[in-house]
Formats: structure tokens, sequence, C-alpha cells
């Protein structure tokens, strides 16, 4: 399980990409929220991740690198996505080390699903075809 400090980490990367377009929606903030609350951190602190930087802390394992860019999948489509935060996703996955053809096959795939929501097993199989 992650420390306290990497689930500050993954929150901040979240909070960023959201607001990447400069504006965090209604159903982005909430979004947000239910992630905190589900990693176990208090609506408070969530709240100070808007106004106070955290250090960034890549996650150990490819399990939850898969993670935080479902994580980050799920919040691009919160709201209309725009071709930039496609492109910033794309980028932030290359970041953590994720293969290439996978992220595009994610990126790709999304829109044969209502609200371009990939279910997790989908996800999980494309990474694990790209592992092989």
């Amino acid at each position: 399980m992650s420390t306290f400090e990497e689930k500050l980490s993954i929150l901040a990367e979240m909070i960023s990409f959201a607001r990447a377009d400069n504006v965090i929606s209604d159903s982005e903030y909430y979004f947000l929220l239910s992630v905190s609350e589900q990693l176990g951190i208090d609506k408070e602190t969530f709240e100070s991740l808007f106004e106070t930087p955290v250090k960034k802390i890549m996650p150990k394992t490819q399990a939850e690198r898969i993670l935080q860019f479902h994580r980050l999948v799920l919040l691009m489509n919160v709201d209309e996505q725009h071709k930039s935060e496609v492109t910033n996703l794309h980028n932030i996955g290359l970041g953590m080390g994720l293969p290439p053809a996978a992220i595009d096959q994610v990126l790709s795939i999304m829109h044969q699903y209502p609200n371009k929501i990939v279910p997790p097993d989908v996800l999980i199989n494309i990474f694990k075809a790209h592992y092989n």
C-alpha cells in the first residue's frame, strides 16, 4: 500500500492534470474528492493540495503506475476531453515508463466504451500483452 506521501503525490498529479485547461469543473472536483476518500485522505488535506505543492513520487510498481494512468484516463473523461489533455496524458504515461503502444491502444479504444470508461480488466489485459 502507498505511503501517505505517495497518496498525496497521486492526488497532486491528478489535480495538476485537471488544471491543464485552467479550470477544474465540479465533476472533476468531485471525482478527485472521491479518489481522495478512497486513498484515506481527509478533505482538509485534500483541499490543501490545491495550494501547497508536494514532492512528486513515482509509483513504485508497474501495477501502481497502470492504476494511476487509469485514474488519469477516468479523470480526463469526467468532462469533455481536449486534444491537449490526451497529449498530456500520453506524456505522463511515457514519463511513468509505460509502453507507448499500450498507452496509444488505451487512448484509442476508450472511444468504444460508454462514457469512454475503459473497464479495468481490458486496461490490464492491454498492458499485460505489451509486457509479454
